[in-house]
């Protein structure tokens, strides 16, 4: 099989690359088992020094690396640029606190001294998708490797380029050859490497049915996983919300990336009394924003991430349309096809339409009309994903009861959603499961092995 690089605004391929075959996929996996004897036996000092020097490999070579992930998955350069430092950040982070969080726990036993190690576990397999090329991995790589893991890369195969220069980026930085190893195969081999005892537990950010599959096949092998999924997350307007600002911040929330994120809200519930001008200034907010050229530093958004990608959305939105949807607004900024999908807003759609049910991986809204905050609340919970809400009042004490109803991994109130290093991340019910970032995070592949002895 042949991997392809193609940019999706121009089609233009990029490059091509072979599958590794299983041979090479062996010699990956020696290479990892023998690089994680030696790994596991370095210091904290010198794991910190070598992020420390991706964070400032990542900033060094910024405007390379965010025109590679522009033109290999469409989004616009100024959020390829806030990618890479997003990622170096991470690094940053987890050379300053990683220390602290793998410091033994200290339990208080009568009569005892017991206390709690974070112990490696070995190669975690990280599948990575494309929407956030580097930051995905970086979200993950940094807290899994200072805690003295190996990581085997699978990246999305539609970005090549950006997974082997993550690779690169990293051997750059000091971490030993073998530490970190990306392998261009494609999905079908990922049974293979789950199966593999030199796989000790598997990381995956991607589709609910992508998930699933990872999660039976190491369930079958009894291997922890970490399952950050898909969303659809609601962003509630109440009454008493600041309805310039949320409509706003509603644009931004939806659009970025094109509206290709997991977090992107997606599901925007308004409140009968603010319904009406909120829909104005979003529709105002989103026919602002600038189409063109992903590379100019002015575009906004430009194309979806492929055209298979724009078809399955425009299913989406088709169907819902015929199941008595009504579409508030639309743009017209372009008039291509290929990957290129306009925005719009889906208004109060029907129960059976995918605007309810599914995730809507695109530019495209769907608002709620709420008869009270209670009924908002209701209409957020109705969904089969929980990764992320937001709540916006000004009255935030309320908003913070209003949080505590909704089932959800993390609620923003008066912002929108955002993964940020000292938060931990991660979803419920098909949003996935574990966490990610924060002490949380680097412990999930650690062995939290209690010792206990008496006095």
């Amino acid at each position: 099989m042949i991997l392809q690089s193609i940019n999706p605004y121009n089609s233009q391929l990029l490059a091509e690359f072979e599958e590794l075959n299983s041979h090479k996929i062996e010699k990956t996996l020696i290479i990892a088992e023998n690089s994680f004897s030696r790994w596991k036996k370095t210091t904290f000092r010198q794991r910190k020094e070598i992020l420390l020097k991706c964070a400032q490999t990542l900033r060094g070579k910024r405007d390379f690396y965010a025109r590679l992930i522009t033109s290999e998955m469409g989004k616009v350069i100024k959020e390829s640029l806030a990618e890479v430092e997003k990622s170096a950040w991470v690094c940053e982070y987890y050379a300053k606190q990683g220390e602290e969080f793998l410091k033994d726990t200290p339990l208080s036993v009568e009569a005892a001294k017991s206390f709690i190690t974070y112990d490696p576990l070995g190669t975690i397999l990280a599948i990575m998708p494309w929407n956030f090329p580097f930051y995905q991995v970086f979200r993950c790589a940094p807290p899994i490797l200072f805690a003295g893991n190996t990581i085997i890369l699978k990246h999305a195969s539609n970005v090549p380029q950006c997974a082997l220069e993550i690779e690169k980026i990293w051997l750059e930085s000091g971490l030993p050859e073998g530490t970190f190893q990306t392998l261009l195969v494609s999905s079908s081999k990922v049974n293979t490497l789950i199966d593999d005892p030199r796989i000790h537990a598997v990381n995956i950010t991607g589709s609910v049915e992508a998930g699933s599959k990872v999660a039976e096949r190491a369930g079958k092998n009894i291997k922890k996983t970490v399952l950050e999924l898909g969303g659809s997350d609601p962003f509630i307007i109440t009454s008493e919300a600041d309805v310039t600002e949320a409509a706003k911040i509603a644009a931004k929330a939806r659009m970025i990336n094109c509206g290709q994120s997991c977090i992107a809200s997606k599901r925007f519930i308004a409140h009968q009394k603010i319904a009406d001008k909120f829909l104005g200034l979003f529709r105002q907010y989103l026919e602002e924003l600038h189409f063109g050229n992903p590379l100019d530093t002015k575009s906004d958004y430009a194309s979806m991430a492929s055209e298979h990608l724009r078809i399955e959305l425009e299913k989406q939105v088709d169907e819902s349309i015929s199941s008595g949807t009504e579409i508030y607004w639309q743009d017209k900024k372009s008039d291509q096809k290929q990957a290129f999908f306009n925005p719009l807003i889906l208004l109060d759609p029907s129960k059976d339409s995918p605007a309810y049910n599914e995730e809507l991986f695109g530019p495209v809204a769907t608002v709620f009309i709420a008869k009270d905050d209670e009924d908002a609340v209701n209409i957020a919970n109705d969904s089969v994903f929980g990764l992320g809400a937001s709540i916006w009042s000004k009255n935030t004490v309320y908003a913070q009861k209003l949080a505590r109803k909704i089932d959800s991994g993390l609620i923003y109130i008066n912002s929108m959603v955002a993964s940020r290093p000292e938060i931990p991340f991660g979803g419920v019910k098909k949003s996935g499961y574990g966490r990610e970032l924060f002490y949380l995070g680097i412990r999930e592949f650690t062995n939290q092995k209690t010792i206990f002895r008496y006095l």
